[in-house]
């Protein structure tokens, strides 16, 4: 199985995306409202991963605090707007041979927050030692197309638990996109669950999942006793036989760690192994962007204005990641580059309000010095206590 196989890029990913673009703005119900939209999104564009309102050039703090928690704009329409958009380029790539995989990666994420969000009761918890929003986000990857697809949040102890909250995910892809491709879930081990598993299985779509080590067999023993990849076994309450290999994966401290992952489908273990490392590979390109793209810098005061905010990080994401697929260049990009490339391409008169403004703000600090330095006014004057 050709695990990177090429694919012909579209001749007109530029156009489509400038066409969402224009799209979204004409769904805002005011002049005024597309003003703050595109400086939100020239906000994400950023991509230092430390943008908060008030670091806007172009709009005021409140403005755009006012535009995410207080207007009266379509969130499920822009959306439906940007997933069709998504839909249509993925429908009109081409690759050789057999019926393309489509890769769905599911990853449970935790935006790390501190401080009281009384607007979000039960949504900022502790899970696993990490306090903040724990997400379940679904990914889809075809070759170079890397999209944040949907997402939810998971609520803690008696609600539907992570995996319960991938199964919805996955039964809610679009059917164009289930018959046009083969569907391969790629998953980490809070997935691991039989109810997951089974329910991977009735849908029809084979899943590599992250496993522990100490997993059991029915035959006895953990699964970290087996001899060679691929062995076909029996885990303890799953009612079919799984694959299962191991790796070592490289961490950023340089040190290496030893990762079982399962098959509900018969590959050998070569397969196996080699789709567990891409999950690996993709999802710390996808954590990547999101720290990047600010996703986890949010703190409105209701929670449709987090939801707002979550949702146009991920479209500034995806702006940045078609820009970079405009270049059709080889490898994984640069995301400040691309970032700024989709400025430049779909946003041109905001980066150059930015860069009025940058140059208004150095020539006011020029003056301020230039004053101080000949004593010929402010920004310095000394008050005398006369009483």
């Amino acid at each position: 199985m050709q695990l990177y196989p090429e694919v012909s890029m579209p001749k007109h990913i530029l156009a489509h995306a400038q066409g969402l673009v224009y799209t979204l703005l004409h769904l805002m119900p005011s002049p005024y409202q597309q003003e703050t939209l595109q400086a939100l999104l020239e906000l994400f564009l950023e991509a230092t991963g430390q943008s908060l309102p008030a670091h806007s050039k172009v709009k005021s703090a409140s403005a755009i605090s006012r535009f995410l928690n207080q207007y009266q704009w379509p969130t499920r329409q822009v959306i439906r707007t940007v997933r069709q958009a998504a839909i249509e380029r993925l429908l009109k790539i081409r690759m050789p041979g057999r019926q393309p995989y489509l890769q769905v990666i599911l990853d449970l994420t935790t935006l790390e927050k501190t401080g009281k969000f009384k607007a979000m009761p039960g949504l900022i918890r502790v899970y696993h030692g990490k306090r903040g929003l724990h997400l379940v986000v679904m990914y889809l990857v075809v070759g170079k197309w890397r999209l944040p697809w949907n997402f939810r949040v998971y609520r803690g102890k008696d609600t539907p638990s992570p995996a319960q909250l991938g199964l919805q995910l996955l039964r809610r892809l679009p059917q164009s996109l289930t018959k046009r491709f083969q569907i391969l879930v790629l998953a980490d081990t809070a997935f691991g669950s039989i109810e997951f598993l089974e329910g991977t299985k009735q849908l029809g779509y084979p899943t590599i999942v992250g496993v522990r080590k100490d997993r059991k067999q029915q035959a006895g023993g953990p699964i970290s006793q087996l001899s060679h990849r691929g062995q076909q076994t029996h885990l303890v309450g799953l009612r079919f036989p799984v694959g299962v290999s191991w790796f070592w994966l490289k961490r950023e401290n340089g040190k290496r760690e030893l990762r079982y992952v399962l098959s509900t489908k018969p590959w050998k273990g070569s397969t196996i192994t080699r789709w567990g490392k891409r999950r690996w590979q993709i999802e710390g390109w996808f954590k990547t962007a999101k720290h990047r793209f600010s996703l986890d810098r949010f703190a409105q005061g209701t929670l449709t204005g987090a939801y707002r905010w979550l949702v146009l990080s991920m479209i500034a994401y995806l702006l940045a990641h078609w820009a970079y697929l405009t270049t059709a260049m080889s490898g994984l990009s640069e995301w400040g580059q691309a970032a700024r490339l989709a400025m430049e391409l779909w946003f041109p008169h905001l980066l150059v309000m930015t860069l009025i403004a940058d140059v208004e703000q150095l020539r006011s600090r020029t003056t301020q010095i230039s004053h101080a330095a000949t004593g010929s006014g402010p920004p310095f004057i000394l008050v005398q206590d006369m009483s």
